[in-house]
């Protein structure tokens, strides 16, 4: 028997994924003659109607496999999100069609497990430029050093006498861990460096903070309206924009708004500044932005950080100094970004997140918001409520951790076909405005180096001794420079923008912080894992299916994966051996071996035969082009072990 339902498919369901408001949604399910269905509901709960539970009345419209066919119409008339299952009246009592593992549906009592509609905001877009295009992530302290000196005679600093050291790793005399060292690596640093990024295929480059701050993260924000003196000047990253986009390369900051830091201008605890603030007097300016249980030492902060005092990011004087005309969204537009990412965006209000967007979208309208949200972004809870990122309102796109996981944890040995069940979840609840700009990482500031977690020791918890005196073995370095090529693959090919971060096309590896942000090699750098990125880049330039082509899954068991990017102007085959053995892949029904070709892999041992299967060797992958009239696949391919 054919399946009941398929959330996935167009023939139950069209348009399947994320809708705009106001679209006709066709539902369709096959009813097994034996459950003698006598009705069939379609039943939607609302949550812009308080949850609200309403039924549709489905149309019987035959019969085929031994199933009925009943189907209906859907119109979600506002944004936001909808959750739907089916009931059936039988002779025996009501049934319910409800989902079972990823999109398909089971037959059950009760309501319970429904799929999720995606609603958003009717006109919604995104930026354009990001497609085809490639991100790269900057930690401007440990990128590269302009030889400019600029120590300012803060004596609550240390500085590396080697770009070679490991960043400080050991509390104070204190107990205290102050990431007081710094490298000196500045905004100059990255200009000189254009033409290295220009080379790799960047398109975008994200800073982590540039503003004055206390620490080499800089996270504790002490100015906003400040490039970091160690950093360089306002004309400095004037000059690094200008200089950027002669070399077609945009540059957005990280936007660090739940909190600043206690020793700033705005709060001041320190009294390092000579502005009146929040710690300093209930008559500051700033008083109304931080929330105080007991001033002036009893107030909230960031994951009990004291020396990150929460923003009320919902009072009026805050929001205006943030997004106002005047504020410092558009002061840093107008200076050459072009956008922000947000840090933590699940902890910033909705009505803040809707004013900055209002802001950057006013002065820029090619600009882009993105957000740093872990889980998958349409459906997140946090603070007791429903959020509402990607509704249209809000931010253009999300950081991709969910990619993130699936990429990593296929390569750990994960199915495949676990892992890209997790893939499809995401690009069946996204809009398609997002899907396209999605930023797709496998290494952030926040996490371990890639390399490290696919061939490294388990960190299990260990501590920064363990950290600091752990790296690779040398048969380790061999197999995760090899399982590095398979993740970056991934990263460029999957749905959304590829960030690398700083280093990572290089071979750097590190565990948690601070020695996942240790300084780039010069000179030392991975030469084939560094010219594989500069393919990959190429090679997403060259087809213009992975600006916002279509996504399919092929055949994706155990250690095989793979799926096709298409669009008008042909189609590409990703397929990815994460095994130990070497593979035979048929290609789908409709890919002719004489109208493909391949146009990237890993190893020269990748053939395609006059059969129409293609060898794929262990711990390797190849990426297939097919001719614009070559059918899309109808069929999974089937392998063989050699």
């Amino acid at each position: 028997m054919d399946q009941i339902f398929n959330s996935r498919s167009p023939y139950y369901r069209s348009p399947s994924g994320a809708v705009e408001e106001g679209t006709t949604v066709h539902f369709r399910i096959k009813v097994p003659l034996s459950l003698k269905c006598s009705k069939a509901h379609l039943i939607v709960i609302n949550e812009n109607n308080n949850s609200k539970r309403d039924n549709y009345t489905m149309l019987w419209d035959g019969m085929a496999d031994e199933c009925e066919i009943w189907e209906c119409d859907f119109i979600p008339k506002k944004f936001g999100l909808y959750w739907y299952s089916f009931q059936l009246d039988t002779p025996d009592g009501l049934r319910f069609l409800v989902r079972d593992f990823g999109s398909v549906a089971r037959i059950d009592y009760s309501i319970i497990y429904s799929w999720q509609l995606t609603c958003y905001k009717k006109g919604f877009k995104t930026p354009d430029w990001p497609a085809g295009g490639v991100m790269y992530q900057i930690f401007p302290d440990r990128f590269y050093f302009s030889g400019e000196s600029k120590r300012e005679g803060r004596t609550d600093r240390e500085y590396h006498a080697s770009w070679d050291d490991t960043p400080e790793w050991r509390p104070n005399f204190e107990g205290v861990i102050t990431n007081t060292d710094f490298f000196e690596g500045d905004l100059k640093g990255i200009t000189q460096k254009l033409d290295y990024l220009e080379d790799l295929g960047v398109t975008c480059i994200y800073l982590n903070p540039i503003f004055e701050a206390y620490s080499n993260h800089r996270y504790d924000t002490a100015s906003y309206e400040d490039i970091d003196p160690l950093l360089g000047t306002e004309e400095d990253f004037k000059t690094l924009c200008s200089e950027a986009k002669k070399r077609g390369i945009r540059i957005i900051n990280d936007g660090v708004f739940s909190h600043t830091g206690s020793d700033s201008k705005y709060f001041n605890r320190q009294g390092r500044y000579k502005t009146l603030g929040a710690y300093n007097s209930k008559e500051s300016p700033y008083f109304s932005w931080y929330d105080f249980n007991n001033w002036p030492n009893g107030y909230n902060s960031w994951w009990g950080f004291d020396t990150l005092p929460n923003t009320r990011e919902d009072d009026p004087g805050f929001n205006e100094y943030i997004n106002g005309e005047n504020g410092i969204i558009r002061k840093w537009i107008k200076a050459g970004n072009s956008g922000w990412r947000l840090d933590v965006a699940d902890e910033l209000p909705d009505i803040f997140i809707k004013n900055l967007r209002s802001a950057v979208k006013a002065e820029d309208e090619d600009a882009i918001v993105i957000g740093e949200v872990w889980e998958d972004a349409s459906n997140k809870e946090s603070y007791g409520s429903r959020r509402k990122f990607l509704l249209g309102e809000q931010l253009d796109t999300v950081m991709n951790y969910p990619f993130r996981s699936a990429i990593l944890e296929y390569l750990h040995g994960v199915d495949a076909f676990h892992i890209m069940e997790g893939i499809l979840c995401i690009m069946e609840n996204y809009p398609r405005p997002v899907i396209k700009n999605l930023m797709n990482f496998v290494t952030t500031h926040d996490t371990e180096r890639t390399i490290t977690v696919l061939a490294g020791e388990p960190l299990n918890n260990r501590g920064r001794e363990f950290q600091a005196n752990t790296k690779l073995t040398p048969e380790q370095r061999e197999h995760g420079l090899k399982l590095m090529h398979l993740a970056a693959g991934m990263q460029f090919t999957l749905p959304g923008f590829p960030c690398v971060y700083y280093g990572d096309e290089a071979g750097v590896e590190g565990y948690k912080d601070p020695f996942n942000r240790s300084t780039f090699p010069w000179g030392k750098e991975d030469k084939d894992l560094l010219e594989w990125h500069k393919k990959l880049a190429k090679f997403r330039k060259d087809f213009t299916c992975f600006n916002d082509g279509e996504f399919k899954d092929v055949y994706c068991k155990d250690r095989l994966m793979s799926y096709v990017r298409y669009d008008e102007n042909g189609r590409i085959v990703c397929i990815f051996n994460a095994g130990s053995e070497d593979t035979e892949v048929t290609l789908p029904r409709g890919y002719i071996y004489n109208e493909c070709s391949i146009e990237l892999a890993t190893s020269d041992k990748c053939k395609i035969s006059e059969t129409g299967s293609v060898n794929v060797p262990a711990l390797s992958c190849v990426f297939i082009r097919a001719t614009a009239k070559t059918r899309e696949p109808v069929s999974k391919p089937t392998i063989g072990i050699l």
